[in-house]
C-alpha cells in the first residue's frame, strides 16, 4: 500500500520544558539550572523540569522525593499557572499569524495546518523554522516542532531533535521511517503495550506492518485498527481548530495490591496532584468526578459524583474523591486507581472541523 496525494501540511510544536523554562526566564538566578516546578523534596509530584534536571532522570509525575534523590541539588518552584496561561496566549497569537487551523493539545503544544497558510509558503519547514524563530525573538523561549503529512507522524517528529530542533518526514520517507520507528516511539504506545508488542515479536514498525488487521485487533481490539492504519502512515484526523474534550484523567497501576485505604488514599493524593496538573495545563475545569478501581481480580468499578459548579483545583475536588472511595467497602485488594473529570467547562463549544487538501 503506497501513500497517494494529495497531502497535507502538518505542524506539531511542541515548547520545550514550558514551565520550568517559564521560571528561568522570569528568574534569572534559575538559568541553567535543574529546576522542578511543583512537588517538593518532601511530597507531591514533579509537574515539570528543566532540562538540567532531566539530565539527572527527573521526570514529570515523578515523586518530589524520588526527584530529590535523583538530584540532590534540585530546585523546586512552586507552579504559576496563570502566568503559564500568559505565555501560551501570545504563542498562539504567533500561531494564528500562519494560520486558522490551529488546535492546541495543552498550553505548551499545538497542531497547525499549514497546508495553505496566510504567508503563501509553500514549505511547511520554513514556516515551523520561521515560528521558532518568532517564539523566540518575541517570549525569549524555545519550541521544538515536527513536519509531515498527518498529525501522528508530526508528533512523533517533534520529538526527534528536542529541544530547540525540528524534524520533517517528507511524503516519500513517511513509510520507510515508520518501518524503523521502535514500537515504543508510536504515539499512543505506552510502556504496557509496548511490552505486549516485544512479547509479540513486534520490536520496530516493519514488526508491526507484518501482523494482519485481524491479528492486531485479537491482540489489542479497537486499537488494533489503529496500529495497523498509522504504521501505513493513514491517519486522517483533521486538524480541529476547537477541538472539545469530554474528559481528562490520571491513574496509575501499583506493583503491588493495595488491601489499606490509608494506602490508597496517600495514593490517590499524588493522582490528584497529577489531574490537577493536566486540568491547569488543558486550561479545563469538570463538575463530574469520577474514581476507578480495578481490583487484585481484574474486575472494575467505578463511583462518581457531580456538583453544581466547575472546578479543578485538588483542594476543591480531593475530598470527593475521599469521600467516594470511603462511601463502601472494597471488594477485594485494588491493583489501579484512577480520578477523572467529565462534564468539561469546554463541552459548550461548538465543534468547527476543517479540513483542507493541497500539494504537499
Amino acid at each position: 500500500m503506497e501513500l497517494e496525494p494529495p497531502f497535507r501540511k502538518i505542524i506539531h510544536v511542541d515548547m520545550d520544558a514550558f514551565y520550568a523554562s517559564v521560571e528561568q526566564l522570569d528568574n534569572p538566578e534559575l538559568r541553567g539550572k535543574a529546576v522542578a516546578v511543583g512537588g517538593s523534596e518532601v511530597r507531591g509530584v514533579v509537574s515539570a523540569a528543566s532540562y538540567e534536571a532531566r539530565k539527572f532522570g527527573v521526570r514529570s509525575a515523578m515523586s518530589g522525593v524520588l526527584a530529590k534523590k535523583k538530584c540532590p541539588h534540585l530546585i523546586f518552584v512552586k507552579p504559576r499557572y496563570e502566568r503559564y496561561k500568559e505565555i501560551s496566549a501570545k504563542i498562539r497569537q504567533i500561531f494564528y499569524e500562519y494560520t486558522d487551523l490551529v488546535e492546541p493539545l495543552s498550553l505548551d503544544e499545538a497542531y497547525l495546518d499549514v497546508t495553505e497558510n496566510k504567508k503563501g509558503n509553500p514549505s511547511a519547514s520554513l514556516v515551523a523554522k520561521e515560528i521558532r524563530n518568532r517564539i523566540w525573538e518575541e517570549l525569549a523561549l524555545r519550541a521544538s516542532a515536527g513536519i509531515s503529512i498527518n498529525k501522528f507522524i508530526a508528533k512523533v517528529a517533534s520529538d526527534i531533535n528536542k529541544p530547540n530542533g525540528q524534524k520533517t518526514i517528507n511524503p516519500e520517507d513517511v513509510i520507510p521511517f515508520l518501518e524503523e520507528l521502535p514500537v515504543g516511539k508510536f504515539y499512543g504506545v505506552g510502556k504496557v503495550t509496548a511490552a505486549k508488542m516485544h512479547n509479540n515479536g513486534i520490536f520496530k514498525g516493519i514488526d508491526l506492518k507484518q501482523k494482519t488487521l485481524e491479528e492486531l485487533t485479537k491482540l489489542f481490539g479497537k486499537s488494533g485498527v489503529h496500529y495497523y492504519h498509522i504504521v501505513r502512515g493513514i491517519h486522517n484526523s483533521a486538524v480541529k481548530p476547537n477541538r472539545i474534550r469530554k474528559s481528562i484523567a490520571a491513574e496509575r497501576t501499583f506493583n503491588e495490591n493495595l488491601s489499606s485505604e490509608i494506602f490508597m488514599l496517600e495514593k490517590l493524593e499524588h493522582i490528584a496532584e497529577e489531574l490537577e496538573r493536566r486540568m491547569y495545563k488543558s486550561d479545563t475545569k469538570g463538575k463530574t468526578i469520577t474514581l476507578k478501581i480495578k481490583y487484585s481480580d481484574f474486575t472494575q468499578q467505578t463511583r462518581s459524583k457531580t456538583i453544581s459548579y466547575f472546578i479543578h483545583k485538588k483542594k476543591e475536588f480531593f475530598p470527593i474523591v475521599k469521600d467516594l472511595l470511603l462511601q463502601e467497602e472494597l471488594k477485594n485488594s485494588v491493583r489501579l486507581l484512577g480520578i477523572s473529570f467529565s462534564n468539561l467547562n469546554t463541552e459548550k463549544k461548538e465543534p468547527v472541523w476543517v479540513q483542507l487538501q493541497f500539494e504537499f
